[in-house]
């Protein structure tokens, strides 16, 4: 096992990261600042997670990374390009699934290209192949309103998937499910991004679901509210192994969820 280390961030000889945040400072009013020279990388095809308590910064971290909001100072490289404040570069997917009610499952895991230009025949025939590995065979034409909440999520992440960049951002997506479905929703979305080969950066406030999700989890630490910019205390590599009753049983799971605990603090 990986131990948890001060940070420096993790980059491939030879290899340009996907996503790449530099010493990202960011403000909520432009006086308050809610983190402090903030370093992440993801690595091409690799599933990382922020976690961090309620209130440090995730979502504005994951806004500047998308290019919704500006730093204070840094900078955010995609596949090594300046992407700072210029949106549309990655995928983003939010905490809750905004499925349209009045369009059917099909009509909603497609609007992305409908919204870029594409006729509508084309984007559900463009789609419809992707339902069975989603997850969603024979959804193609219900409502939102007949599918489960972890349904739901998997015709959001097909949305997603649709946008077209390689990298993707996911805000707590699994948080509004229940417990067991949670599990099974973070189970499935491993191994669909290995499959399709995706990079993404997951936050969460759950240490579990950072632990079980990724190959490499950041803890952010800080309060800004209470004037304590926040920043990434450590960084803990996670050692995935086959274990009886799946990775969350193992030793090294255990191992690498006491080491993010022992960083948030």
């Amino acid at each position: 096992m990986s131990p948890s280390r001060a940070y420096e961030p993790v980059v491939a000889q030879g290899d340009v990261p996907a996503l790449e945040a530099e010493h990202l400072t960011l403000s909520w009013d432009g006086s308050t600042l809610v983190t402090d020279g903030v370093d992440l990388t993801v690595m091409p095809g690799e599933v990382c997670c922020l976690v961090g308590r309620s209130g440090c910064g995730k979502t504005t971290i994951l806004h500047a990374l998308a290019g919704l909001t500006t730093p204070v100072s840094g900078r955010v490289l995609l596949h090594g390009e300046d992407v700072t404040g210029r949106p549309g570069r990655v995928s983003y997917m939010l905490q809750k699934d905004l499925l349209l009610p009045s369009r059917r499952i099909i009509d909603n895991v497609c609007l992305p290209l409908v919204l870029g230009g594409m006729r509508r025949a084309e984007a559900r025939a463009k789609a419809e192949p992707l339902f069975e590995r989603f997850g969603l065979a024979s959804s193609e034409l219900k409502w939102p309103s007949e599918l489960s909440g972890g349904m739901r999520q998997r015709a959001a992440f097909l949305r997603t998937y649709l946008m077209g960049a390689d990298v993707t951002l996911l805000d707590e997506p699994f948080s509004a499910l229940d417990a067991l479905t949670r599990t099974d929703m973070r189970r499935w979305f491993v191994d669909v991004a290995r499959e399709l080969g995706l990079s993404a950066l997951v936050i969460t406030h759950d240490v579990d679901e950072a632990v079980s999700m990724a190959s490499r989890v950041y803890v952010l630490a800080g309060s800004p509210a209470a004037g304590e910019p926040s920043r990434v205390a450590g960084e803990v590599a996670v050692e995935r192994v086959d274990g009886a009753g799946g990775f969350e049983l193992t030793d090294e799971y255990l191992a690498a969820k006491r080491q993010v605990m022992a960083l948030l603090g």
